[in-house]
């Protein structure tokens, strides 16, 4: 299993560039902050949501209102963020690691496999894994995850989801890229 997040409770460090990036996506178009948060989590009910409650008074606060938003997606929202993985530009999940041609067949038959038998694309957090690890991480975790029932599945993926968001949220706020659009 992939390694986790550091203590999610812990404050992320604060940074000049978070909170410009911060401050820019409080003050940005509406249009735009849901637009940026999107590229974050593909629902649009998390990302209209974390809209609304602007302003956040520091990225801890964001972040907290990030997680909650996404244990409170509902089964047709958590199906449109994981749609919305899918069609990202990016090859499967692992793909971009080294690894033996035999690795790499292995993965995409895993991929598929996966997505026959869940109807979705496989999301894992990869925070924190070393490039040379990751083609292993991703394939272990596949081959664990093919054996979950449907149910116990959506929640792994809704959180592996949720950790996601949460690390593309908090590099878009360092990056200061919210409303830049």
């Amino acid at each position: 299993m992939p390694p986790q997040r550091p203590d999610a409770s812990a404050p992320a460090p604060a940074t000049p560039a978070a909170a410009v990036g911060l401050h820019r996506f409080n003050e940005a178009d509406p249009g735009a902050a849901e637009e940026a948060l999107l590229a974050c989590c593909g629902s649009h009910r998390w990302a209209l949501r974390l809209t609304l409650h602007r302003p956040y008074p520091d990225l801890d606060s964001l972040l907290a209102a990030a997680s909650e938003a996404s244990y409170d997606l509902r089964p047709s929202d958590l199906a449109e963020a994981l749609a919305d993985e899918s069609w990202m530009p990016q090859p499967l999940l692992g793909m971009r690691a080294p690894g033996s041609h035999a690795a790499h067949t292995a993965l995409r038959a895993a991929h598929a496999a996966y997505e026959a038998r869940f109807g979705h694309v496989f999301v894992v957090c990869l925070d924190g894994v070393d490039p040379e690890e990751m083609l292993d991480a991703v394939l272990t975790s596949i081959r664990t995850r093919l054996a979950n029932d449907p149910d116990e599945e959506r929640l792994i993926a809704s959180d592996e989801l949720r950790r996601i968001a949460l690390n593309r949220l908090e590099h878009l706020v360092a990056s200061h890229t919210a409303g830049a659009h």
